[in-house]
């Protein structure tokens, strides 16, 4: 017998898009609801990261990207759009956590960044497959506004 998913979190993961998660559940609880309805989850752990050479490093290894990565943004964005990279024919879940810093010591890559992700989005859409990035917040409340680029 399948644990049910609890609404909030089928409510999230009904989202497509860039969005910001608040809730006062442990990200373990996300992944694990993303892989029950049938999406592949994703964490990437930016604590720490202050560069944009950091950021492509950890979403090589937590992406799993293949050797041909060229840790750029077209390159990210072609990984992110590739089925055989990526592969999920229920979707995709990503769960970005520790953004914070980076998006401080960083403000202009982590612009790009979020950009890039919401063009994956934008890319999946157009398709029947899903492509969900969640920006978990260290609060239990969302910014009073949104990080530029992400849809709140």
């Amino acid at each position: 017998m399948t644990t049910p998913v609890p609404e909030e979190l089928s409510t999230l993961l009904a989202r497509t898009g860039v969005v910001h998660w608040s809730q006062d559940r442990p990200t373990a609880d996300l992944l694990a609801a993303a892989e029950r309805t049938g999406r592949r989850a994703y964490s990437v752990e930016l604590q720490g990261v202050a560069d944009k050479a950091g950021f492509m490093a950890r979403c090589a290894a937590a992406l799993k990207l293949p050797d041909w990565f060229g840790a750029n943004w077209d390159a990210l964005y072609d990984c992110l759009t590739d089925p055989d990279v990526l592969p999920a024919d229920g979707g995709r879940v990503l769960v970005v956590t520790g953004w914070h810093g980076y998006a401080a010591a960083a403000p202009e890559d982590w612009r790009t960044a979020l950009g890039v992700l919401g063009d994956a989005a934008d890319y999946w859409a157009k398709t029947d497959t899903q492509f969900l990035a969640v920006l978990v917040e260290p609060e239990l409340t969302a910014p009073a506004h949104p990080t530029p680029g992400t849809s709140g």
